[in-house]
């Protein structure tokens, strides 16, 4: 029995890839729904203004928020130039990490750490075989 089990889990390819599709589109529409809709105002009474550390223009710095928070997780749940879509995704969230919340306690500053860490994770590891980028790269 524990030799099918750790069989089964050490050399069932298919299982890394199942795992990869499940965590992609569950960050990505965490992200898209908890952050992304509040900033073009659905789910709240009046849309979310972004914070703009960097001193951006103003129009910039929000469309880049939108794009970030809306666009990129879906193309990274589709598996839609993965590795691409998440920098802006990073740029986002380690500025959120690193220069919005630098002060504020490990409870606030923990959101923008774990959402940096999975969309590194998918930047370094990619989308795995049930993608998109996947589908179109071994045509």
């Amino acid at each position: 029995m524990k030799k099918h089990f750790f069989s089964f889990m050490c050399k069932n390819g298919n299982l890394i890839h199942f795992a990869l599709l499940f965590f992609r589109v569950a960050v990505s529409f965490e992200l898209l729904i908890a952050h992304g809709l509040k900033k073009i105002g659905i789910g709240v009474a009046i849309a979310e203004t972004v914070p703009n550390p960097l001193g951006l223009p103003d129009f910039f710095n929000q469309a880049f928020a939108i794009v970030a928070n809306i666009i990129m997780p879906l193309f990274v749940a589709a598996g839609l130039f993965t590795k691409i879509a998440t920098l802006p995704i990073l740029a986002i969230t380690l500025t959120g990490y690193f220069i919005v919340h630098f002060h504020d306690p490990i409870a606030v500053k923990d959101v923008p750490f774990m959402y940096s860490v999975c969309f590194l994770f998918l930047t370094i590891v990619g989308p795995g075989k049930y993608s998109l980028d996947y589908y179109f790269l071994n045509r």
